[in-house]
């Protein structure tokens, strides 16, 4: 067997791009010809032609031993190793091409041990994963060392696979997992300082990766991002965080407006893949963070020559940012901030029905707004009327609790009657349910001394709004249907959210300055990268598993070792993957990936007469 170059041509102006093949020369006749037997790629990782006349004797010595049990004593450098070692599963998996021969050894059984047994399965899927994103490639051309883009994988494998704080990553990685087998970065080397300077040096190519994953993912699935989903979160900070400049006091979505927050903002399409992200202030409001993001959302989609549909939550939704999004050409559609007044029920339109993601029912109609050329949906929906009323009964009940303790305290001998406490009183319970006391008129009778004697109030009579609101679009689409599909498509950005703080704990933050804040957010969303590259692909198969349930399923496929000894007085020590279980399989089947970075790696050392079980330098021997 030999390795043999091909140049293919790859534009019309002569560009070429080398590959190589292993062919085995066979004789017809009087003609000698070339069989392929595995195409090898690019070899990019090889960067000298010894290293690849080297690839090609190892593989054949592989052959060799496999076939008639010598060993060879001189092994070459890890990549080509590496290199070699694959091939040469691959090769095996051809039948006819290697039979190997039976490796029968007498064991001492009473010394067979189990060691090093670490978890495989969800680092393996995620090592793949980033392989398809192109990850590594990128940084070697960003001029990263192969150190450190070893680490840089490993960090963002660590994240995916087991979320936590730098110090427990690292002990994870020295105790727990084979993903320093996978990277090839020593795990010796790993340290939270190690860790957290990664996750700085990967903040520093923030848009430069986004860009590169944004484009990699549409090329890989064949994706359009004909409708792209805009929202915004926060986190919470837990500690001081006094000298921040972006950690500020501000509505919580967590209900923790004790602690300083930061807000992401996140662009995605409907296949859940982030298209852009930025990070602000705890404080700002979420309608003024979109002009700040308009104008890089068409150079993250497939195409800048065709704008998007962007779709908006509520909260983003105000009349400026929605002129802003027509002058730059995108269509929208969103949820009307605006109450339900000023519109009418178009006459020469039916009522249609539909489900939601639950199978619940919907009643959508169509609108007609006043002064709008826009289209407009009213949508009704019976579940969230029965909440919304069940809410808006218990706000009611307690504010009239509430007057019910005014009119208590002015007939209590010590209670309060003055007229202004008794309005101040009426007006911090007015402020605590701005929304219902508008629906009340609330009077007092006072005397001549100014101590009011009686509080009554009036519930007035009021529109039911309960399960009601308005969608509003900027697209001439007239089938109501589809333009309640086009918007139910935000849930994917809920999704996206979830799996963020949840499943890869983004929240809360521990760091204790922006830069490290800052990265840790970004490492958490290159992890979701991941994460959503293999749940994308699992769901084209059916197969919707959380990202947890995926990782314990995963988790069951395991690396370890076996120490024997044989009667030769040599140690036997063979490094070997656990076949995946059946729903394991499954997974790998369904993702196209291989279920084992290698199959069995073997070293045979020689027992010393005065101690036994210690491997001395440079007397091992290496097989597959």
């Amino acid at each position: 067997m030999f390795i043999k170059v091909i140049f293919k041509k790859t534009d019309a102006v002569g560009g070429y791009t080398t590959q190589y093949r292993l062919c085995e020369s066979y004789r017809t006749g009087n003609t000698v010809k070339h069989e392929t037997l595995l195409h090898l790629g690019s070899l990019s990782n090889l960067k000298t032609v010894e290293q690849k006349k080297a690839l090609g004797i190892r593989i054949n010595e592989l052959v060799k031993q496999a076939r008639t049990g010598i060993r060879s004593l001189f092994i070459p450098d890890a990549k080509v190793e590496a290199l070699a070692q694959s091939f040469f599963l691959q090769l095996q998996e051809k039948k006819g091409v290697v039979n190997p021969a039976k490796d029968i050894q007498r064991i001492d059984m009473d010394n067979v041990r189990l060691e090093d047994f670490r978890e495989l399965g969800t680092e393996w899927l995620c090592h793949q994963a980033l392989g398809q994103l192109g990850v590594a490639d990128l940084l070697e051309k960003e001029g990263w060392g192969e150190e450190q883009i070893n680490l840089a994988v490993t960090h963002i494998i660590s994240r995916a696979a087991y979320p936590a704080s730098e110090l427990c990553t690292s002990r994870w990685i020295k105790d727990n997992s084979a993903v320093c087998e996978l990277t090839g970065y020593p795990a010796t080397k790993v340290t939270k300082d190690k860790l957290y300077g990664i996750s700085l040096d990967l903040y520093k190519v923030k848009d430069t990766l986004e860009k590169h994953l944004s484009k990699r993912t549409n090329t890989l699935f064949d994706l359009k991002d004909q409708i792209i989903l805009y929202d915004l979160t926060n986190t919470y900070f837990e500690g001081s965080m006094r000298s921040s400049k972006i950690a500020k006091f501000g509505r919580s979505k967590e209900k923790r407006s004790d602690a300083r927050l930061v807000v992401l903002a996140v662009v995605v399409n409907t296949e859940g893949f982030l298209k852009y992200s930025q990070i602000f202030e705890g404080n700002i409001a979420d309608c003024a963070t979109l002009s700040k993001i308009i104008e890089d959302l068409s150079e993250r989609t497939s195409s800048s020559k065709r704008k998007p549909t962007v779709v908006l939550d509520a909260g983003i939704t105000t009349e400026d940012n929605l002129i802003l999004l027509k002058e730059k050409g995108f269509d929208y559609m969103c949820v009307s901030r605006s109450g339900l007044k000023n519109y009418t029920v178009d006459s020469t339109s039916t009522p249609v029905t539909v489900k939601d993601n639950k199978g619940q029912l919907i009643t959508l109609r169509k609108v007609v707004v006043e002064g709008s050329t826009d289209n407009w949906l009213q949508v009704h929906s019976p579940a969230k009327e029965l909440k919304e009323t069940s809410m808006s009964n218990s706000s009611v009940q307690r504010f009239e609790q509430g007057l019910e303790q005014v009119k208590l305290g002015i007939a209590k001998k010590s209670g309060t009657k003055k007229q202004e406490k008794v309005w101040e009183r009426i007006g911090r319970l007015k402020e605590r349910y701005p929304s219902i006391q508008q629906q009340y008129k609330i009077t007092t009778d006072t005397d001549e001394k100014g101590i009011v004697t009686a509080v009554n109030w009036e519930r007035k009579t009021v529109e039911n709004k309960d399960g009601y609101y308005l969608l509003r679009t900027s697209l001439d689409e007239k089938d109501e249907a589809v333009q309640w599909e086009i918007y139910n498509t935000i849930r994917e950005i809920e999704a996206t959210f979830r799996i963020l703080k949840t499943d890869l704990d983004l929240r809360p933050i521990y760091h204790k300055n922006d830069d490290a804040a800052m990265a840790h957010l970004h490492l958490g969303l290159l992890a979701y990268w991941v994460v959503n590259t293999i749940r994308y692909q699992l769901k084209q198969k059916g197969i919707n598993h959380q990202w947890k349930e995926i990782v314990r399923t995963m988790n069951t496929q395991k690396m370890g070792t076996v120490k024997m000894e044989n009667e030769d007085d040599q140690e036997i020590i063979i490094r070997r993957c656990t076949e995946p279980i059946a729903i394991v399989k499954e997974i790998y089947t369904a993702l196209k990936y291989k279920e084992r970075p290698f199959c069995q790696r073997k070293f045979v050392v020689p027992l010393t007469k005065t101690e036994n079980h210690v491997n001395p330098v440079n007397t091992h021997f290496y097989s597959g």
